[in-house]
């Protein structure tokens, strides 16, 4: 069921929805470094607005467009390693747009769920990628200890994390928050599993970029699952 939940999330990655997402995470992450390099060049510019002086060289007037120039270097070296993680961090605030077009599609008998504050969920995003981060660098001294067992690791914790953490952008919607935390304990394993099947992508190139839409998708797929299996019982 969970793969059906997957192909489902698969299947509608070219929903206008879910291409706006992408796009603004992509558009917003752009800006922001053009925004850190214009802020670089303001702030070379007010400690280089005249000629310098060195030692044993005299006055130079070139010291500005060197730092500006090597600003730039540094700026386009930073969003190669830096653009996929930071573009999803921002689509990441995003995500009730994704459940929103997935139950329109597949769910549209539902009533609109209602949204989340943008600030909780911007301190939502903020505090997983936070744990994320954090869980990630201590799981290398774990990689250090047991390599053998790295890769097993790295899936299980992010699987982990991953699925916790869509699961409940997903729940929380139509749920409240205690009831979502409530749902996804109850339900962990399960939930942990589709989030391994989230982590695996995150190994690929370009194709992490997506797993934010995908995993949103796939959870609130998932979400209607147990919440319907909750009602019949």
């Amino acid at each position: 069921m969970i793969f059906t939940d997957f192909l489902k999330a698969l299947g509608q990655m070219d929903d206008r929805a879910f291409r706006r997402v992408l796009f603004l995470g992509l558009g917003l992450t752009v800006a922001l470094l053009v925004g850190v390099y214009a802020a670089w060049l303001a702030l070379v510019g007010n400690f280089t607005a005249g000629p310098i002086t060195l030692p044993f060289v005299g006055e130079v007037t070139w010291i500005g467009s060197l730092l500006g120039w090597g600003g730039l270097g540094v700026i386009i070296l930073a969003s190669i390693f830096l653009m996929i993680p930071v573009a999803s961090a921002i689509t990441s605030f995003f995500l009730e747009d994704v459940a929103d077009a997935v139950e329109a599609k597949h769910y549209p008998d539902l009533m609109p769920a209602p949204k989340v504050p943008f600030s909780e969920a911007i301190i939502d995003t903020i505090t997983f990628f936070g744990f994320l981060i954090g869980a990630n660098l201590l799981a290398i001294i774990a990689y250090g200890f047991l390599p053998f067992f790295a890769v097993p690791i790295f899936f299980l914790l992010n699987g982990y994390l991953l699925g916790r953490e869509y699961f409940t952008v997903a729940a929380l919607r139509r749920e409240g928050r205690v009831r979502a935390k409530q749902m996804a304990r109850a339900h962990r394993a399960e939930i942990w599993m589709a989030g391994v099947l989230m982590a695996i992508p995150l190994v690929i190139p370009l194709m992490n970029l997506f797993i934010p839409i995908l995993g949103a998708a796939t959870f609130t797929h998932l979400y209607h699952r147990i919440a319907a299996r909750s009602v019949t019982r």
